[in-house]
């Protein structure tokens, strides 16, 4: 299990405001390229968007589905990348000091992944994770998101 915790400047609701655009995924989420489509819905329980990700010429197409969805305060994800494996990804925000505590949390998604697991693993995706809330964080900051439902989605 992979934990990181940060303390972002901007209330929750400017967090919330990027994680429900899903073209900001293609930025802040260290790895990810593309997001190649997106279900209107984000981030209701169920929906799905789609990505590309990889390193060089390796070049993985696969989906992210929303498992549990409570705005500003909770977003739990099913990372895919398959054949590479799937985590569960948990993003809560909770109000502090004037801004926001986000701890995001990566556990193995699934019974081949957890066998796979290891301390090594669990550093490198620490580490992965520290430089994607950096990203978050500079997209809140800058007001990036979709703060209101029918707004026109904003990348960076």
């Amino acid at each position: 299990m992979a934990t990181n915790v940060a303390l972002f400047p901007v209330p929750p609701e400017r967090v919330w405001a990027v994680l429900a655009d899903p073209q900001t995924y293609g930025y802040w989420v260290v790895g990810s390229e593309t997001i190649r489509d997106a279900d209107p819905t984000w981030p209701a329980v169920g929906s799905k968007l789609h990505h590309r990700f990889g390193v060089g010429p390796l070049k993985i197409n696969d989906n992210t589905e929303v498992l549990e969805s409570d705005p500003p305060h909770r977003l739990v994800l099913q990372a895919r990348g398959r054949p590479l494996g799937t985590a569960r990804v948990e993003l809560d925000l909770a109000q502090e000091d004037g801004g926001t505590r986000v701890t995001m949390r990566e556990d193995p998604g699934d019974p081949i992944s957890r066998l796979f697991h290891n301390p090594l693993l669990d550093w490198l995706v620490r580490v992965r994770n520290e430089a994607s809330l950096k990203r978050l964080e500079k997209l809140a900051v800058a007001g990036h998101g979709a703060p209101r439902p029918g707004a026109s989605p904003t990348t960076p």
